[in-house]
């Protein structure tokens, strides 16, 4: 036997010898239970996100609910793009994001409720104790529109405009327009919700692949 043939042989002897011992070595009992409980969190997270991945797939042409007067309620859907045209409340919320001021104002005689940047008059200077009424001309909105109990965020700016008797509730529940991003723009939340389907399919892999080995055995 020539020395590169003894050579390569003991490699593989060694080779063969480390599989069979990395395939003998115990698994850890906490593998399984980790994989579980990453599975469960990432479902849970995931699910929180659903409906803005929903949103992000829906059509890009704004359903049009119609104007006031003659609003289409048949076609109300929970987190669709939508147009609408209305008359606004004499009253209404407002909201700071950073520098940023947000109105919440009704649409009247309807179960609408849009939010909205706040428009020329409407400003709220930090220190100001009260916010101005909301401007009275009457508006068209694009957004995404969402049913009250997807929009507890809003839940106290639906409890104040339900107290004033403009908005008129359909079947006991207000909608929420939300003016701005349209389907198919919040790729940082797509990929939030990829990344957490990884980890589900990772972690489900480990698990069946524990599952798949059987009762392991140490060496002895």
């Amino acid at each position: 036997m020539s020395e590169e043939q003894f050579v390569r042989e003991e490699r593989e002897r060694r080779i063969a010898e480390l599989e069979t011992r990395q395939a003998r070595r115990p698994r850890s009992p906490l593998r399984a239970p980790v994989s579980l409980v990453a599975i469960g969190v990432a479902a849970a997270l995931f699910a929180m996100q659903w409906r803005e991945v929903r949103y992000f797939f829906s059509p890009r042409m704004p359903l049009s609910l119609g104007a006031e007067g003659d609003y289409r309620y048949e076609e109300l859907v929970s987190s669709r793009y939508v147009q609408l045209h209305g008359v606004p409340t004499t009253q209404g919320a407002y909201e700071r994001e950073g520098d940023s001021v947000y109105v919440l104002v009704g649409l009247r005689e309807s179960p609408f409720v849009v939010r909205r940047p706040a428009l020329p008059g409407e400003e709220w200077p930090p220190g100001r104790k009260s916010p101005p009424p909301p401007n009275q001309r009457p508006f068209a909105v694009r957004g995404q529109l969402l049913a009250e109990e997807d929009a507890s965020r809003y839940r106290d700016a639906f409890a104040l405009l339900r107290s004033k008797g403009e908005v008129q509730p359909l079947k006991g529940r207000l909608w929420i327009v939300i003016e701005g991003q349209r389907p198919g723009e919040d790729f940082g939340r797509l990929a939030v919700a990829l990344f957490l389907v990884f980890i589900i399919a990772m972690n489900a892999w480990f698990l069946l692949r524990g599952l798949r080995g059987g009762p392991s055995r140490s060496e002895g």
